[in-house]
């Protein structure tokens, strides 16, 4: 059995060039999909376009750290979702900003009687 020999330098070969490349420059967002031109040997060309599937949802790289897989994500959200409906429905009730404006001012008031 022969063994070949790892490169001890990890070095780019002259030949490559990068010192005009430009960081970035093809870049779109996953979520807007993408087009891709495919040019055949007999010079027609094939267009396909791709998108994400209907229900992908992209997790933030953030996010990702922490839940690297779907059933990690499915199971943090369905204990979350239990939470939610163990808790009263007027805990998630907005006010507008009149009304939190009319509650800090009353507690305000009812502060100072102290």
């Amino acid at each position: 059995m022969k063994t070949t020999k790892k490169k001890e330098k990890d070095e780019m070969r002259a030949e490559y060039d990068f010192s005009k490349a430009e960081r970035g420059k093809f870049y779109r967002p996953l979520d807007k999909g993408y087009t891709v031109h495919v040019t055949k040997d007999d010079g027609t060309v094939v267009v396909n376009h791709y998108t994400l599937a209907e229900g992908t949802v992209l997790l933030a790289p953030d996010v990702l750290e922490y839940f690297t897989d779907s059933e990690s994500v499915n199971e943090a959200l369905r204990s979350l979702i239990q939470l939610i409906g163990k808790m009263p429905a007027k805990k998630y009730k907005r006010s507008s900003p009149a009304d939190r404006q009319k509650k800090s001012m009353v507690f305000q008031v009812s502060e100072g009687k102290r």
